[in-house]
């Protein structure tokens, strides 16, 4: 989700896991299209697929996972909303667009 938003507010941004899955959950797709973010581009990917280096940012978005090989600037230390309700997905989308926000202000 944090991808998707990011590009929808003019960021270049990637998004990577450490065990991603086999594809985009589907509630993700679900609480982005409901504000008409598009998601046609966004796949799971691994953290070891992205270069860490010219990013003006690395933030992990928590979920109980340390990734010690990275240079994480900001935690933002949201739970994982894998097997959650569509409500808690929706928290966890309006929550990533208040941290953007805040980061572009």
């Amino acid at each position: 989700m944090a991808e998707a938003i990011a590009r929808d507010m003019g960021h270049h941004a990637s998004s990577a896991g450490t065990h991603p899955g086999i594809a985009v959950a589907e509630k993700s797709i679900l609480v982005l299209k409901e504000i008409n973010i598009e998601t046609d581009e966004l796949r799971p990917k691994s953290i070891e697929e992205i270069d860490t280096e010219g990013w003006d940012m690395i933030i992990s978005m928590g979920c109980g996972v340390h990734c010690p090989m990275l240079p994480i600037d900001e935690d933002w230390g949201l739970e994982d909303p894998v097997g959650r309700s569509i409500e808690f997905y929706r928290e966890t989308r309006d929550t990533i667009i208040q941290n953007l926000k805040r980061l572009s202000a």
